[in-house]
């Protein structure tokens, strides 16, 4: 119904910059909140930042001031810049989109199946 992909990951030296990409397709009718989380090995994976369909932004802690989040709503996409990466922000990356469907109006969201970000010297 609703395909996810992203990708942008790579290795970057700390301190480097990455900009990950999220698009959505399939039974789109409206594209409502998206976000980008992140499991590290041997931990859970936890919420990154967060935008509302009105572009409302939430981050945690550890992305405040380091990370932005945004959309572009004509190409079903969520970005995440990330600067100023530590060795910390190393994990499998995760977007998350819920929607509309289309025909049915009915809620539901998806998962990727994420991109690897590895900070390393």
């Amino acid at each position: 119904q609703v395909q996810v992909v992203e990708s942008g990951g790579g290795l970057v030296q700390p301190g480097g910059s990455l900009t990950l990409s999220c698009v959505a397709s399939g039974n789109i009718r409206v594209l409502k909140d998206m976000s980008w989380h992140r499991q590290a090995p041997g931990k859970s994976r936890e919420l990154v930042a967060h935008i509302t369909e009105s572009e409302d932004t939430t981050y945690s802690d550890s992305a405040k001031g380091r990370f932005t989040i945004s959309r572009d709503n004509t190409k079903n996409t969520v970005y995440l810049q990330m600067n100023n990466l530590k060795p910390e922000d190393t994990a499998l990356y995760y977007c998350n989109v819920e929607v509309l469907l289309t025909p049915t109006w009915s809620r539901a969201d998806y998962w990727g199946q994420g991109t690897q970000v590895t900070v390393s010297s």
